[in-house]
């Protein structure tokens, strides 16, 4: 008797189709802990086992690093933040102080550790900094498998065509992945900014996460097809969906191969408007990414990550090397490079003084850097001196008042004093620009234009702030809604200001990154954009698709709709022809 076939839905990871059989990983490790006490006499031995543990992990991580296919050279740095991770304060040194203040083993010790962080990471809304937990969560995992004498799952090893299915993959797992046998991968946890996402988009397979429980429905060697463009699972297909996808298949890779080599191409309307399309990065190794993918520059560099995954905030000269790579890399091509973004509970140990009970809302951004003159100022400093190897320009987030704006000169003017008191040399004509992100910076635009060198809209913080809408929240998230009308005029009004003040514009949140968005995008006005590199192929093939001309009478009518799906129907009906050729169908 035929299976029947299954639906399951998911979070897209990595675009592409895969069809073939299911292969189960169990990545689970140890599932029950038991506690038991240590005597005083035998503390000093539970350490050294847990240090020999974490040795073992070490050495473990070391040799697959060494063993990293070449695809995947340019996101070695993933594996090296989990080699590091073992040194954390917040890991390793918490889990010798449970071990020496409770008298427990060390497995107990470790997993109270591991709980601890689970509750601090409770109340983190940005998805980029939440799925960092899981960084943590993968290390603790291979300490605790080398405690209980668990082996680990060695992926490479396997040695037949199929498609992986996982509670979870850590990176150190998917590292291992070898292009000629591994089709796919989809997993009950995990989420699109997850560093496992980030590997597969690197491989360039389709990757589908989130499932909740695809590995209690599904048995190995059972058909499935993963389509990670739009988050699907089939599992026992029948004929009809297998030629279907077989065909989607097809399209796509078609499909994929055509905007990549349209990728160089300047993305230049068909009556002559050139826009500029960059890149968002989190890490230096990503430049790769942006170059591959045709981005003109980087239009956000995320600077948390240096300060997430340390146990200490880092040195001058550490973030100086690191902002250096980048610009170096880019030539002549434009770096902004965005302040600190973190709050006290955003951050790792070093940070984590402070419990607040609405972090989106509190001590964040530049109000935390304000607050913490000293590490600003280093921050700057790294980043002027960056400066004098290209062109770098620097963001400040979360301005809210100008009063933020007047502090943040100031501090930066003393990193520039300092620095030419030391003959270090630097850009001393570098730009500043701020976020726009929250309503309060949209009203004061005018004012705010005559203090900087330009804006950047963040659409995600702008949305979530305007619309009181955590887009985490699966009960209100729905109503996250870029074409919202209001968010529209407030992006309209930004525009004209920035025209008016004759200052620089870019858009830098996750609208930028949806094709669908770009008629509007361009009808407001915006000629600088930035995104995900992965974009940047198919909005540069949309932009060469539209006329500027056309924009005019399409935003008077687009202005005049009261609703997001209105809108929505507006953009169909007046590029729909051009959709249909450019996207891949859905």
């Amino acid at each position: 008797m035929a299976k029947k076939q299954i639906t399951l839905e998911g979070i897209s990871g990595a675009p592409g189709i895969c069809i073939g059989k299911a292969y189960l990983v169990d990545t689970e490790g140890v599932d029950i802990v038991e506690k038991y006490f240590i005597h005083a006499d035998a503390l000093a031995d539970e350490i050294i086992r847990f240090k020999a543990a974490v040795k073992d992990t070490r050495d473990e991580l070391l040799e697959i690093i060494s063993n990293t296919p070449e695809e995947l050279h340019q996101s070695s740095y993933i594996l090296e933040t989990h080699v590091a991770l073992l040194e954390d304060k917040m890991l390793y040194g918490r889990a010798i102080e449970t071990i020496e203040k409770q008298y427990v083993n060390a497995e107990w010790a470790l997993k109270t550790v591991i709980s601890d962080i689970k509750v601090m990471f409770q109340n983190i809304t940005d998805d980029y900094l939440k799925e960092r937990k899981g960084d943590i969560m993968h290390v603790a995992n291979r300490i605790m498998a080398k405690l209980a004498g668990v082996e680990s799952v060695n992926i490479a090893e396997i040695d037949k065509r199929v498609i992986l299915v996982a509670s979870d993959l850590s990176p150190a797992q998917t590292s291992q992945i070898q292009l000629e046998r591994i089709k796919g991968f989809i997993t009950d946890r995990g989420g699109k900014t997850s560093h496992t996402t980030i590997i597969a988009r690197s491989l360039g397979i389709p990757a589908v996460l989130g499932l909740d429980n695809a590995t209690d429905i599904i048995q190995t060697d059972d058909i499935i097809i993963v389509d990670g463009t739009t988050g699907k699972v089939i599992i026992n297909p029948d004929e009809e969906t297998l030629v279907y996808y077989e065909e989607r298949r097809g399209r796509f890779e078609a499909h994929k191969a055509v905007l990549v080599r349209g990728s160089r191409l300047p993305a230049e309307t068909k009556d002559g408007l050139l826009l500029q399309v960059m890149g968002n990065i989190e890490l230096p190794e990503e430049v790769v990414l942006v170059l591959d993918n045709g981005g003109e520059g980087i239009g956000l560099y995320r600077t948390e990550f240096e300060y997430m995954n340390s146990p200490s905030f880092p040195g001058e000269d550490e973030l100086f090397e690191r902002y250096r790579d980048v610009v170096e890399v880019m030539g002549r091509r434009p770096v902004t490079i965005r302040t600190l973004d973190i709050n006290g509970d955003k951050s790792v140990a070093c940070a984590a003084d402070r419990y607040e009970l609405n972090p989106a809302l509190g001590l964040r951004a530049i109000r935390y850097c304000l607050k913490k003159p000293d590490i600003f100022e280093t921050q700057l400093r790294a980043i002027l001196r960056a400066s004098a190897f290209g062109n770098v320009k620097i963001l400040i987030p979360m301005i809210s008042c100008c009063g933020e704006i007047d502090k943040t000169r100031l501090i930066l003017d003393k990193a520039a004093e300092s620095l030419e008191k030391e003959g270090i040399p630097f850009d001393r004509d570098i730009k500043v620009g701020i976020m726009i992100e929250v309503p309060s910076a949209v009203i004061m635009a005018d004012i705010m234009a005559e203090k900087v060198d330009f804006f950047s809209i963040g659409t995600n913080d702008l949305i979530q702030y305007s619309l009181a809408i955590d887009r985490g929240n699966r009960e209100v998230s729905h109503l996250f809604q870029p074409l919202h009308p209001a968010i529209l005029r407030m992006i309209h009004r930004v525009t004209d200001v920035a025209v008016e003040k004759g200052i620089d514009l870019v858009m830098c949140g996750e609208m930028a990154a949806d094709p669908l968005y770009i008629p509007v995008i361009l009808g407001l006005g915006i000629k600088n954009l930035s995104m995900n590199p992965q974009s940047i192929p198919l909005v540069k093939s949309v932009v060469r698709a539209l006329k500027k001309s056309d924009m005019e009478p399409f935003m008077k009518e687009v202005m005049k709709q009261t609703n997001p799906v209105d809108i929505e129907t507006v953009i169909q009906h007046n590029f729909g022809t051009v959709f249909s050729e450019k996207i891949y169908s859905r």
